[in-house]
C-alpha cells in the first residue's frame, strides 16, 4: 500500500496548493453571489471508459478541473464544496477484496481526501442524496461544463435535464453550467502559479526531446508511422504520454492530419505538431516544419522565412497589457507583406488585413491558452476562456478562429504558432466566389497547389515585463539552424 500511496502523491502537489486554490475559489464565489444564496459547487471526476468491454479500458485520464482543485488522480471521485459554510466532502468508494486481488492493496478514500486537505469523505452513492438535498432547499448547484459523456449523464441524473445541455455549445459554453463558477475558475487557471510554471518547464523539456527524436529520425523511404512510434515512446518513458494526438504529415495544408501511413518522399515538407503530457498532467505543444531531404528548396525557404519572421514578431509583441488579438493581426500583416513580395498577393497591406485576406493562407488563430490541458479550459467555452468581456469574435476566416484574444497578464501561458498553408480547395472556392479578387494572384497560386503548409509553434510565458519561451532549450527554428540539425545526425 505504501508504494501505491507514494506513487499517487509523487504526481500531486503539496496539499497546501489544493487547499489554497479552493480557498481562493470560495472567496471569488462569495463576491460573485448574493449573501446567503451561494449554494454548493459540484465537482465530478472522470471514470474509466471501456475500449471494447468493461475490463478493457482506454488509458485513464482524470478531469482537469478535478485535478486543479483536488489532485487525486484516480477514477470515480466527486466532491462538493458548500459555498456558504466552506465545508468540503469527497465522494468515492473504498476498494473491496475482489479489487485488491486484481490491483493489490489500495489507500482508503479518507486517506486520499486528507492528502489534499479535505477532512470529510463519503460513499459515492451519497453524492446523489447531497445534491438532491441542496436542490430541495432551493440552493443553487454550481458546476462547470462536462467534457465527458459520463459527466453529462451524471449531471443529467442529478439536475433533471437533457445530457446535451451540459456540454459547451460550440464556442459559447454550456447553457446549464454556472457562469459564476466558470468565470471564477477561468480567472484562476489563466494565471499560472510558480509551481505550475515549474511543471510546464519540465514538460516542455520533454517536448524538446520528443521533437528532437522525431527530427533525427526523418529519412526518405521510411513510413511516417516509424517516426511517430519513436517520438511517442519518449513521452511514455518519461511522462504520462501525449497531450494530444500527434500530427506528423507531409500534407501540412491539412491541419489535423493524424494519418501516418505515407512513405516519406524527397523534396517534401513535413509538419510535426506534437506535445507531451507530464505525469502531473501539464502539457507542451510544439510545431516544427522540416524539409524531408534535409535541405529547403528556394521556394520552400521563401515561405518558411516568412512564417519564421511572423513567429519572432509575435513573440516580440507579447507582453502584459497587449491584446493577443492585436498580435495575431500584426503577424497577419507581416505575412501578407512577405507574400506580396513573392507576388502571391497585391495591393495595400492594411486593406488586405481589414478584408481578412490573411485567412486564405492562415485560417487558424495565432495561439491558445495552455496548462493542464493543451488547449486549456476550452471545454468551458472558447469565448469565455479566450475573450475579455469587451471583446467579440471576428467573423473573418483566420481571425475568427483565434482562441486567445485577451489582454495579456503576467502568468498567462500561450502558444505562438503562425503558419502559411496552400489549400487548393479553399483557393479554388475563393476564386469561384470572387473573394479577394482584387488582392489575390490566383494564377500564381496554382504553382503552390502541391506545396503543403508550414507552421512554427513555441510555448510562451507572459512575464512582468515581456515574455519568455518555456523550457531550457528552444528547438531549432531558423532555416539554417534546422538544416544544420538535420544534417549532423
Amino acid at each position: 500500500m505504501q508504494a501505491f500511496i507514494t506513487r499517487q502523491i509523487d504526481n500531486m502537489f503539496d496539499k497546501s496548493v489544493y487547499i489554497g486554490r479552493r480557498r481562493v475559489l470560495l472567496e471569488k464565489m462569495a463576491s460573485a453571489a448574493d449573501q446567503g444564496k451561494r449554494g454548493i459547487a459540484l465537482f465530478i471526476g472522470n471514470v474509466e471508459a471501456p475500449a471494447q468491454y468493461r475490463d478493457n479500458c482506454y488509458k485513464f485520464r482524470q478531469d482537469s478541473t478535478w485535478l486543479y482543485f483536488f489532485g487525486i488522480d484516480e477514477p470515480r471521485f466527486a466532491a462538493i464544496m458548500d459555498l456558504d459554510s466552506g465545508a468540503e466532502t469527497i465522494y468515492a468508494d473504498d476498494f473491496d477484496i475482489d479489487d485488491i486481488i486484481w490491483m493489490g492493496p489500495q489507500p482508503s478514500v479518507q486517506s486520499l481526501a486528507e492528502s489534499v486537505g479535505v477532512a470529510s469523505s463519503a460513499p459515492y452513492a451519497e453524492l446523489d442524496r447531497a445534491v438532491a438535498a441542496a436542490r430541495a432547499q432551493g440552493r443553487q448547484v454550481h458546476f462547470v461544463p462536462a467534457s465527458r459523456y459520463y459527466t453529462a449523464l451524471t449531471l443529467s441524473r442529478l439536475m433533471g435535464a437533457d445530457p446535451g445541455v451540459f456540454f459547451s455549445a460550440g464556442k459559447k459554453g454550456s447553457p446549464a453550467a454556472s457562469e459564476a463558477l466558470v468565470k471564477a475558475v477561468i480567472s484562476m487557471r489563466l494565471v499560472k502559479e510558480a509551481i505550475e510554471i515549474e511543471e510546464l518547464e519540465k514538460v516542455n523539456d520533454l517536448g524538446y526531446e520528443m521533437h528532437s527524436t522525431a527530427r533525427d529520425a526523418i529519412r526518405t523511404g521510411i513510413l511516417e508511422q516509424e517516426i511517430v512510434g519513436r517520438m511517442e515512446g519518449v513521452t511514455l518513458s518519461k511522462g504520462w504520454g501525449l497531450s494530444f494526438p500527434t500530427i506528423l504529415t507531409q500534407h501540412g495544408e491539412v491541419f489535423h492530419c493524424h494519418s501516418h501511413a505515407n512513405i516519406i518522399e524527397p523534396g517534401r515538407l513535413m509538419v510535426i505538431d506534437a506535445g507531451a503530457e507530464s505525469n502531473s498532467h501539464y502539457a507542451s505543444d510544439h510545431t516544427r516544419t522540416y524539409p524531408t531531404g534535409g535541405r529547403f528548396t528556394p521556394k520552400q525557404r521563401d515561405i518558411y522565412n516568412i512564417v519564421h519572421s511572423c513567429n519572432e514578431l509575435a513573440f516580440s509583441l507579447t507582453r502584459p497589457g497587449t491584446a493577443y488579438r492585436d498580435v495575431h493581426i500584426a503577424a497577419s500583416r507581416l505575412m501578407l507583406e512577405g507574400l506580396r513580395d513573392l507576388g502571391l498577393v497585391r495591393g495595400d497591406v492594411d486593406e488586405m488585413v481589414s478584408q481578412g485576406i490573411g485567412g486564405l493562407f492562415m485560417p487558424h488563430g495565432l495561439g491558445h491558452n495552455m496548462g493542464i490541458d493543451v488547449h486549456d479550459m476550452e471545454d468551458y467555452g472558447e469565448n469565455l476562456v479566450g475573450y475579455d468581456d469587451d471583446q467579440s469574435r471576428s467573423s473573418q476566416l483566420g481571425l475568427g478562429s483565434l482562441r486567445m484574444a485577451r489582454r495579456l497578464v503576467p502568468g498567462n501561458v500561450i502558444t505562438d504558432e503562425p503558419g502559411i498553408y496552400f489549400i487548393p480547395d479553399l483557393i479554388e472556392l475563393w476564386k469561384k466566389e470572387g473573394t479577394g479578387r482584387d488582392f489575390v494572384n490566383f494564377d500564381k497560386l496554382r504553382e503552390y497547389y502541391d506545396f503543403g503548409g508550414i507552421r512554427l509553434e513555441d510555448d510562451v510565458l507572459v512575464t512582468e515585463d515581456g515574455a519568455r519561451r518555456i523550457g531550457s532549450r528552444r528547438l531549432p527554428i531558423a532555416a539554417d539552424d534546422v538544416e544544420e540539425a538535420m544534417n549532423r545526425k
